[in-house]
């Protein structure tokens, strides 16, 4: 592997884990979990930032909706099909959404602004969406740090880290498209 890149990917890989997670997730994750397979991340620490990003991010989106209610973003979020839902979700099944949130397509900004404008208590989500993002965590970087074995038996000892990277990416982009397409499609 180039040198450079390893370094960079050791040095920057952790706080782009961290950074992936406030804005996206899944992805972000499951690849840092094949470079821990890689050697290049440690799958422990992909796992706290994972589970730190995850976490600060929903913390975030829930004292939006909480505080701003009738802020304009908050609105526009409101605004969207998939927020009454949401709500009706948080209504019937509070502890139940609250743990499966960051598994259900489509509600991952929305669902923690709906629990904000909702009656859950700030603690009992704070309590709530620590568990839900440890066992997020571990559960994707363990997916893509198996998904590095797979990658690797199948493929055998290839000539260097770049080339499972490039099959990794190759095989994650058509996972992620298919996933984004077959999500459109539901709603």
């Amino acid at each position: 592997m180039n040198p450079a890149l390893h370094q960079f990917i050791v040095d920057y890989g952790l706080w782009a884990v961290f950074g992936g997670t406030l804005l996206e997730g899944e992805s972000v994750v499951v690849f840092a979990g094949f470079l821990a397979h890689q050697r290049l991340l440690h799958l422990p620490y992909v796992m706290l930032c994972a589970f730190a990003g995850s976490f600060l991010a929903d913390q975030a989106l829930f004292y939006l909706g909480r505080r701003y209610r009738d802020h304009r973003y908050v609105q526009r979020i409101r605004e969207k099909p998939a927020f009454a839902k949401a709500l009706e979700a948080v209504d019937r099944y509070p502890h139940g959404f609250i743990l499966s949130l960051r598994f259900l397509y489509g509600l991952r900004t929305v669902g923690p602004v709906a629990l904000g404008v909702s009656r859950v208590s700030p603690l009992r989500f704070l309590v709530l969406n620590g568990i839900a993002a440890a066992i997020w965590a571990v559960c994707f970087s363990t997916l893509g740090y198996a998904f590095g074995q797979t990658i690797e038996s199948l493929l055998g000892r290839l000539h260097g880290v770049e080339t499972k990277l490039a099959v990794a990416v190759a095989i994650g982009v058509v996972i992620w498209l298919a996933y984004h397409l077959f999500g459109r499609r539901r709603k």
